[in-house]
């Protein structure tokens, strides 16, 4: 979304539908990294508004962070608007909506100063508020620059700003569409989408492709398409060589589902259910090579030869492993409780390993999270033994990987550069195996896993080229 020459040259003039600039609904992400000033930061937690508003009710830390927010916003602004109008027009809209945001968290802050309020009980609808604010900028930028550019955009606000009514999902996307004519406007849509239930609380940072993708099921999209800044890959390029990683071209949406596992989201499972139930294709494009048809994702697509598509992983993992003599013909007493700890926590599970006495989770989260699940843990079965590891998980996806001996040349792979494999996962339905290695092998293993599971084949342009 930073790029707006990129994404109106490559994306809006340059895809067209048809000979038409119509006909289609534009679904905006905040610009980068705005989101993590706003909420907290992804990966490392670095707190963000709402984290140093929700972290100490006395604590005015957030004014600043949210000043910080306000300059960033406006910098851009700067850097899109060349007119004075336009720009004051931006920086107007933005401003109303940080001021309108910094008042109501000025009169929570003083309302639960009083004992008989607390600020835990409004802190969703204040996430929720936040995360508005930065698809909101980015949407209207958008709207108003390809206006400028002469296309009839319109913004689409979804965000339910101070509307008074509470609405599903589906309802505040129909209300706010009802008017707008897809013949002749392109809607600029906000990811975020205010509902009743609240999206963030049941879709945390995925809620832009639930918007997204309930926006495609609810008009009837002959195809939902995700522009990104590089191709969906058969490996991080980063790693493995921008000459070896090579686009996929299409897959399946059950392959979709594994790389959401290990934190690589083509699309949220969630999104993506929608789109499979209601039988529409997903596309997933470079912006900057809008000539190839990237990789096209549908329910139904099996490979027509077996064979490995991607390979990725993920690092920082922690695996837990409870073990106790008495747990024989009781594990699944052992691992409900164990599931209840990791959802009390709000601990991502990866993968996990039974035997007849011990219970391991591999959890994607950070080591004060491991350690309280692992308190809780010892506190139910005293007799117990933990222990925590950080390790990593590579895996090799596909939609159709039943290949004689890929386990084998798999393991072989590792082995010839001294990875030691501390467990392997592979189930039945045969579209993934996962291999835990210890951390510091993560980079040699994609590389090593690659170098002998795709790279031996010419794929040339996609592993397999997608219609346009």
């Amino acid at each position: 979304m930073s790029n707006y020459e990129a994404v109106r040259d490559s994306i809006v003039l340059g895809q067209r539908n048809g000979d038409t600039l119509y006909q289609r609904i534009f679904v905006v992400s905040a610009y980068g990294g705005m989101t993590n000033k706003l909420l907290e930061h992804k990966k490392d937690g670095t707190p963000g508004v709402y984290a140093l508003f929700a972290n100490s009710i006395k604590d005015r830390s957030w004014e600043d962070m949210l000043e910080k927010v306000r300059a960033e916003m406006l910098a851009i602004n700067t850097s899109l608007f060349d007119e004075s109008t336009a720009l004051n027009e931006a920086n107007a809209f933005i401003n109303e909506r940080l001021d309108s945001a910094r008042k109501v968290l000025e009169d929570l802050q003083s309302l639960c100063a009083h004992g008989h309020f607390s600020v835990e009980d409004h802190l969703v609808t204040v996430r929720e508020m936040l995360s508005s604010l930065g698809e909101a900028h980015s949407a209207w930028n958008t709207a108003r620059l390809l206006q400028r550019d002469g296309v009839n955009a319109r913004f689409a606000d979804l965000t339910g700003w101070q509307s008074p009514e509470q609405l599903t999902l589906d309802e505040r996307i129909l209300d706010t569409f009802v008017d707008i004519d897809l013949a002749n406007e392109l809607p600029i849509a906000t990811g975020y989408a205010h509902c009743k239930n609240g999206l963030i609380t049941r879709f945390d940072r995925g809620y832009s492709e639930m918007t997204f993708s309930r926006i495609a099921v609810l008009t009837g999209a002959r195809e939902a398409v995700i522009h990104k800044e590089f191709h969906l890959s058969s490996a991080d390029p980063g790693l493995v060589g921008e000459d070896n990683a090579v686009p996929i071209g299409r897959t399946n949406y059950d392959v979709a589902d594994q790389l959401a596992n290990l934190g690589m989201e083509a699309i949220h499972p969630k999104a993506a259910k929608g789109l499979r139930q209601n039988g529409i294709p997903l596309r997933v494009k470079n912006t900057f090579e809008p000539e190839h048809t990237g990789t096209l994702i549908t329910g139904d697509y099996i490979s027509e030869t077996p064979c490995v598509e991607i390979i990725a992983g993920c690092r920082g993992v922690y695996a837990l492993e409870l073990f106790d003599q008495d747990m024989a013909g009781l594990v699944h007493e052992y691992d409900a409780e164990f599931l209840a700890n990791i959802k009390r926590f709000k601990a991502h599970m990866v993968a996990k390993d039974i035997n007849a006495n011990t219970v391991t989770h591999y959890l994607d989260t950070n080591l004060k999270t491991v350690r309280r699940i692992k308190t809780a843990l010892q506190e139910a079965f005293p007799e117990a033994e933990l222990r925590e590891q950080k390790v990593a998980i590579v895996s090799a996806i596909g939609s159709d990987m039943q290949v004689p001996g890929i386990l084998a040349r798999t393991v072989r792979s590792l082995s010839e550069h001294d990875i030691s494999v501390l467990a392997i996962h592979q189930s039945m339905r045969q579209v993934d195996m996962q291999f835990i290695v210890n951390e510091h092998d993560y980079e040699q293993a994609i590389r090593s896993l690659h170098q002998g599971l795709v790279e031996p084949y010419d794929h040339g342009r996609a592993i397999r080229l997608a219609a346009s």
